[in-house]
């Protein structure tokens, strides 16, 4: 693997209890010139199959129409460059994560379909602009779990440790606020899709507010469930502040008529939208609270990973998509990227059902788009993958559709696919009153 000649040794060893100083004025001013604004290499690789970074996606395409929720493919008329099954794996192995080499091994019918690299994720000025000032201010503070001094901007554009890594993931730029039709589906082992939950989901970033500090807040989310029946009427709301070890999570449960804090949202409880087979914290990849593990940043490295996959967030169909033992080969784009590599391994005293994680966060968005996940024994338990599909009209680079594969049981999970339900719609953050915890029995219906 290379390691990058701007990844400095520091990066390989394991977050101290003391917070991390901000880079210098030196190291910030590479923002923008060899790196992008948000740290990723501005160059393309040597051998041309990545290619320089120009400033994203931004050109909105004839089809789209504003308000529909839906964006059409800006790369429809491409085919792939070539496919990597278990037959030819080995040749790209090193370009491949441990889950993806598993998949092919374990069922025969599973490829991935390599397309041209297209560097889309774009962002507002102003976070650009934001994200070189956190660079010399930003630091972590309560051992890596918590952070300060940056708002409305990437924090670690030249991060330093796995924990400012894993900061950039949490905090990524995916808009203000949106709101979004979804559905999460459940394929057993016998090949037959459930969809397991089904509703409204609402996000607000209050961290990139223009110009207000005034909040610790960086996410609020809340779910407002339409099925299964059993779950009708049924809404989850969460706040997680810069201080993740501080997260506050709210139910409303129609049959009680009720909120209630919901304190077991996180870590690696079995989260039901899933029919269980994802951890809370298995969200986007990753959410929460990095305190149950030791994070570790090992580098940078090129790997193939769900990209501009448009096809299957806003065009797919459910019967075209869920197939037994895996996706639709032929609906999943993906592309050569390069992405930081974290390691993350159970914390002396913790509990979690994995003893260690892999993540692969994409240089160009700091969205985590593929993991791997290793049960109690050391064996290979999950494969996680997000499929980035930026909102170009935005402009962001947004990955809300996401999934895991369980290895074990031979089962898998699809989570916020908003193709049949609606699409992903970019709002005005809703004012205070709607993500305070009495607004949720409101919304909630049976």
């Amino acid at each position: 693997m290379k390691i990058h000649n701007f990844v400095i040794a520091a990066m390989t060893l394991t977050y101290g209890a003391l917070a991390h100083a901000a880079v210098t004025a030196e190291e910030a001013a590479k923002l923008g010139k060899e790196l992008t604004p948000v740290g990723a290499e501005q160059a393309g690789n040597k051998e041309g199959t990545i290619p320089p970074y120009t400033g994203g996606l931004t050109e909105l395409p004839a089809s789209f129409k504003k308000g529909s929720g839906i964006r059409p493919d800006p790369f429809s008329n491409e085919k792939p460059q070539f496919s990597i099954d278990a037959k030819n794996m080995d040749k790209y192995a090193d370009k491949l994560t441990e889950g993806t080499k598993a998949l092919m091994k374990m069922h025969p019918s599973y490829r991935i379909d390599v397309y041209k690299t297209h560097r889309t994720a774009a962002y507002p000025k102003y976070v650009l602009d934001n994200t070189k000032q956190c660079a010399v201010k930003t630091k972590t503070t309560n051992n890596g779990l918590a952070m300060e001094g940056c708002h409305a901007g990437i924090p670690f554009p030249i991060p330093k440790s796995g924990y400012e890594a894993m900061w950039n993931h949490l905090v990524r730029y995916w808009g203000r606020a949106y709101s979004m039709g979804y559905k999460s589906t459940f394929v057993d082992m016998s090949g037959k899709p459930t969809t397991t939950a089904s509703g409204i989901y609402y996000a607000n970033y209050p961290y990139y507010a223009q110009g207000e500090t005034g909040t610790d807040l960086f996410w609020q989310a809340k779910s407002v469930f339409k099925s299964p029946a059993r779950k009708a009427g049924e809404a989850l709301m969460l706040h997680d502040p810069l201080d993740a070890t501080m997260r506050r999570a709210w139910a409303y449960l129609p049959g009680q008529r009720r909120v209630k804090l919901a304190p077991s949202i996180g870590h690696d409880t079995p989260n039901p939208s899933t029919a269980g087979i994802n951890t809370y914290d298995d969200h986007y990849i990753f959410i929460g609270s990095m305190e149950r593990f030791n994070f570790k940043l090992i580098g940078k490295k090129e790997m193939y990973v769900p990209y501009n996959a448009y096809k299957l967030a806003y065009q797919a169909k459910g019967e075209d998509l869920f197939k037994p033992n895996h996706l639709n080969p032929d609906i999943v784009r993906w592309e050569l990227h390069r992405v930081w590599e974290v390691e993350a391994t159970l914390a002396d005293g913790k509990r979690h059902i994995y003893s260690k994680r892999k993540f692969y966060l994409d240089e160009d968005s700091w969205s985590g788009l593929a993991s791997d996940e290793y049960d109690m024994r050391g064996e290979l338990y999950k494969a996680g993958f997000a499929y980035m599909a930026p909102s170009y009209d935005a402009p962001a680079p947004t990955a809300e559709t996401h999934g895991f594969y369980d290895l074990i049981s031979r089962s898998y999970s699809l989570e916020k696919w908003s193709a049949e339900a609606g699409g992903l719609n970019l709002t005005e953050p809703m004012p205070d009153r709607d993500w305070a915890p009495d607004a949720l029995a409101g919304q909630g219906i049976r």
